[in-house]
This record gives structure tokens, sequence and C-alpha cells, in this order.
């Protein structure tokens, strides 16, 4: 199951890649996360965790990162791993930025639908709110 939404945002990738790369404060700009921090640098194999605004801390381990174009993390618990990816595509002056939820495991059919739901709800906000963050108008 995976959930994707994008936006256009009038920054260069590494402006946004800026304000990802800052994992604790992704509280400014993503209202859905109550709280995020790195035992680490932001690169491949760094471990954190995550709270969401409603639900339980859940670990973090970066998979996926490459500076000002991608970076994705995943969070397991048993039976269950969900994978939050992050893309930047230049477009001129521009930046399509694409956050994408993928969820699997055995619990994936169950817990896949109730957090889809709300990802499909949350995240245009989300995307909303880097915008205003990654072009100023915070």
């Amino acid at each position: 199951m995976q959930i994707a939404h994008s936006i256009v945002v009038e920054a260069a990738p590494e402006r946004v890649f800026r304000l990802y790369a800052d994992v604790a404060r992704w509280h400014t700009w993503d209202p859905d996360t109550r709280e995020a921090r790195l035992d680490g640098p932001f690169a491949v194999g760094t471990r954190g965790s995550l709270t969401p605004t409603r639900g339980n801390t859940v670990p973090m381990v970066i998979t996926e990162l490459v500076p000002d174009v991608c970076f994705t993390v995943e969070c397991r618990i048993p039976l269950f791993t969900m994978r939050f990816e992050h893309l930047l595509q230049p477009a001129g002056a521009m930046v399509h930025v694409t956050h994408r939820a993928t969820f699997s495991g055995a619990l994936a059919p169950l817990l896949g639908r109730l957090l889809a739901r709300r990802l499909d709800a949350g995240l245009p906000v989300t995307l909303a709110s880097l915008k205003r963050h990654a072009e100023g108008a915070h």
C-alpha cells in the first residue's frame, strides 16, 4: 500500500533539503510530527526516533540519502514497516517535492489502511507548510 502527494516549491532543492536535514526542527513545518531526533548525522544508517502528534514514538533509520535529491526513512515495529520517501526534482527555479509513504509486513493490510487515511489527509498539509518554510513565507 502506498500514499504519495507532491507540490511545486519556488526554491532551490538545496533550500528544501536543509529543512529535511534539520531533523530536530521537523515539527516546525510538519504538523503531524511532535518530535523527531537522530542519534548521529543526517546520513544513511543513522538511527533515531519519530513521535507523531497522534500515536506512539517509533524508531527510524535513514535508509537512503542523496544530498539535495532525496532521502528515505524507515520506521519498523514488529510485523510492520513504514517507508517514507522524500524526493526533490528540480524544475527551473523551482523544485517538485514528493512525499511517499509505503507500508509492508504482515500487519500492513490492517495498519496500512488506518495510516493511509491519515496520511492522505495530512501529507498535502505538510507539503504546503514545507513550501511556506522553504519559500520564506512562514
